[in-house]
């Protein structure tokens, strides 16, 4: 018997195995479908195959999965090793959640069972956050209860922050551990993966540019009877569904897709999510979600402006936390104080203040020991401002809306 019969009749004989069991799921995958995917592996075949005739009965439609909507570069690399560890202990933490029986088994499949988000390292972090976050979360009763005190606890115990420093956007949970930095987007990923690791449903969410092209950005959904987001690392004191990127979430477009915002998609969909971070990573899947977002969109006031305040300590240099405050250039009276957000932030999460249109005002910031003032007229219901304590202000509209 040659080789490709042969593995055809180790594929058939598991099948046959899944099938005995009533495991095998039709319509999730058929046979030919995964033969044709085993037959892009390449020498990367026979560890798949082991994969699948060792994975557990009750495991097997999973493994079907992962296996059937896996990346070209995952089909040529993971071990049975690595599948069968991480397979069995996506199970095990299911069984193990109060909400269990109100997860449908598709999100079970596509945002629990996954070993990855993006175009990340290929870490085996399942293992290490079971036993690391489990014992956080042991006595919650909801997927919102767990994740909200996962995102509260786990960067602080990881020892991780945000960082532009970072080594690269795109880190895996180790490399970021190993660092103690991350972007939005390896923030992210560690929090998509501690939900995982628990049996909280959960999927990385971003954007390649704002609407109002101030960047773009990463954050994460969980599932609890719905889908709900949150700021990796940034929770909010009022739950899910609430953080400093709603309002630019809410002007999102669909059309220019840039504008857009997509949710990851580990089972093969027609959409690919924008890594902007990496434009060779085509082989991310993703769903459109704008519509979701922009459902939150309140009108702009004609008569105010929404002012987006950022300070540098100097050009090419780092955001300083600045005491700010707005006067009215007219009477001196104090329209607005507040202070502006440093490098433990976001990049894009600005002081935003609120002020009426076609009125001067005066501007003082305060950072150690400089003192910045600029006299400034708003002209539009949106504008980014942007100050260096060195050398004085550069300002930018951004357009009303």
């Amino acid at each position: 018997m040659n080789c490709g019969l042969r593995n055809a009749a180790v594929l058939a004989l598991t099948f046959g195995l899944f099938a005995e069991a009533g495991s095998f799921a039709a319509g999730q995958v058929s046979f030919d479908e995964l033969q044709t995917v085993l037959a892009r592996a390449g020498e990367n075949k026979a560890q798949l195959l082991t994969a699948l005739k060792r994975v557990a009965a009750d495991q097997s439609e999973g493994m079907q999965f992962l296996i059937a909507n896996m990346p070209q570069r995952d089909l040529e690399t993971l071990s049975a090793e690595f599948l069968l560890e991480n397979t069995g202990l996506a199970y095990r933490a299911m069984e193990g959640a109060p909400w269990a029986d109100q997860i449908p088994k598709e999100i079970f499949l596509n945002d629990v069972l996954p070993y990855a988000n993006v175009s990340e390292r290929r870490d085996a972090w399942r293992k290490d956050f079971y036993q690391r976050f489990s014992p956080l979360v042991k006595d919650c009763k909801t997927a919102t209860e767990a994740a909200e005190r996962l995102n509260r606890s786990i960067f602080k115990q990881l020892k991780v922050k945000f960082s532009r420093r970072r080594a690269k956007a795109d880190q895996s949970p180790h490399e970021s551990i190993k660092t103690g930095t991350a972007s939005c987007t390896g923030l992210s990923i560690l929090l998509v993966d501690a939900c995982r690791a628990v049996g909280v449903p959960a999927r990385f969410v971003g954007t390649p540019l704002w609407a109002d092209r101030s960047g773009n950005h990463s954050w994460v959904e969980i599932w609890d009877r719905g889908w709900h987001f949150t700021g990796a690392a940034e929770p909010s004191p009022q739950g899910l569904d609430h953080a400093w990127f709603v309002h630019r979430a809410s002007q999102a477009k669909q059309d220019p897709p840039r504008h857009a915002i997509y949710a990851v998609s580990y089972k093969i969909t027609p959409l690919k999510f924008p890594t902007v971070w990496n434009r060779r990573a085509d082989y991310v899947r993703a769903v459109d979600v704008t519509d979701r977002y922009t459902q939150q969109r309140q009108p702009l006031d004609p008569n105010r402006t929404r002012l987006s305040i950022r300070v540098f300590d100097k050009r090419g240099g780092d955001r300083v936390a600045a005491k700010t405050r707005i006067l009215s250039a007219q009477d001196g009276g104090e329209v607005f104080q507040g202070i502006s957000k440093d490098e433990r932030f976001d990049f894009n999460d600005h002081l935003i203040a609120d002020v009426p249109v076609d009125k001067e005002y005066r501007l003082e910031l305060r950072h150690e020991n400089k003192c910045l003032r600029e006299t400034f007229t708003p002209t539009q219901q949106e504008m980014l401002l942007t100050f260096y304590m060195s050398d004085g202000q550069e300002q930018r509209q951004t357009g009303s809306r």
